[in-house]
């Protein structure tokens, strides 16, 4: 019995590493390059499905490196735009999901210490809830002046110089209050859910650079999706495919920006939040959050694209970006 188990165990090990995707590298198509930035590019099927996905890995450390954020005001850019825009830096991402009505960036952006963008807390409740308002707390991504990169959830107002963080998801609280201050935020929450809800109590938040979206994908090494709290997306969503922009770190200090192909049948189908926590987890990210995907999804390295946009326009116009600038 002894003897069938471990031999049990050894197939599901194997199984489990030949699972994995493999990674190319192509820095050759993206030169000039820094030392401290790869660009790799796999085509391995995910689940029997055709898949295209690249990701960048850049050294957090590596002070020839600037990690930036860029916004629009009451108008949007395509991604190549922002290229043009900010002098042809080394990479430009999507970040933040959007309002197509007004351009508005729903999530936290911060560039050089200065909050550029805010999370917006409030969904309207429908239906049979049409005057209430559900209240969750957003995700984001930052990097502190001394390099370190942190995923946490924080609350967001313009009253206050810095967001306020957790390092652990919020469980969202619902009334029939359209906005909250910081003030009444909290304690709405702490008279909804108990003071235990709150605990520990958020800091505030001093990141140089920091973008938003949402839901968180991987904390503390495992795939931990927390829609439930964010209210990213409705039912079963999570499990829809997509394409899909993603950025985490590693444990020694590799800021890591995923995007997935999608929308284009026998080509690239795109991936599920779970594929694209699975992939993340894989490269080795400690914690990751996935940002605005589908048609928004694009990624430029020295203003040359990796994955083929979905929309049959090309590139999508966005309000928000993440940069990577290459200072020599």
């Amino acid at each position: 019995m002894r003897r069938i188990a471990f031999i049990l165990f050894y197939f599901a090990l194997f199984f489990k590493a030949s699972s994995q995707v493999r990674w190319t590298l192509v820095d050759s198509l993206y030169q000039p390059l820094p030392s401290g930035v790869h660009v790799y590019r796999t085509n391995d099927s995910i689940e029997g499905k055709p898949n295209i996905a690249y990701y960048v890995s850049a050294k957090l450390k590596d002070r020839s490196l600037a990690f930036l954020a860029d916004t629009t005001s009451k108008r949007r850019l395509t991604p190549s735009g922002f290229y043009q825009k900010n002098q042809e830096p080394l990479l430009v991402v999507n970040t933040s999901f959007f309002s197509f009505t007004t351009h508005q960036n729903l999530n936290l952006v911060i560039n050089e210490g200065q909050t550029l963008a805010y999370h917006v807390h409030a969904i309207a409740g429908k239906g049979a809830d049409t005057l209430t308002w559900r209240h969750p707390v957003g995700s984001a991504l930052g990097i502190y002046k001394n390099r370190r990169a942190d995923v946490a959830w924080q609350f967001t107002d313009s009253g206050a110089r810095y967001p306020l963080a957790f390092q652990q998801p919020v469980k969202p609280f619902k009334d029939s209050v359209a906005t909250h201050a910081r003030a009444s935020f909290f304690a709405a929450m702490a008279t909804q859910q108990g003071a235990a809800q709150t605990r520990p109590l958020p800091a505030a938040w001093k990141v140089q650079t920091a973008v938003g979206g949402g839901p968180v994908l991987v904390q503390n090494g495992q795939i931990r999706i927390a829609n439930n709290e964010e209210l990213k997306f409705a039912g079963k969503a999570i499990a829809d495919k997509h394409p899909r922009t993603a950025m985490g770190y590693t444990a020694n200090g590799e800021l890591i920006v995923l995007v997935a192909e999608g929308r284009f049948p026998g080509r690239a189908e795109g991936l599920t939040l779970t594929q694209t926590a699975q992939l993340l987890q894989e490269i080795g990210c400690v914690e990751a959050l996935n940002l605005d995907g589908g048609g928004s999804s694009c990624m430029l390295i020295n203003g040359k694209e990796t994955i083929k946009p979905s929309d049959k326009e090309g590139q999508r116009a966005v309000p928000g970006v993440f940069i990577i600038k290459a200072l020599r």
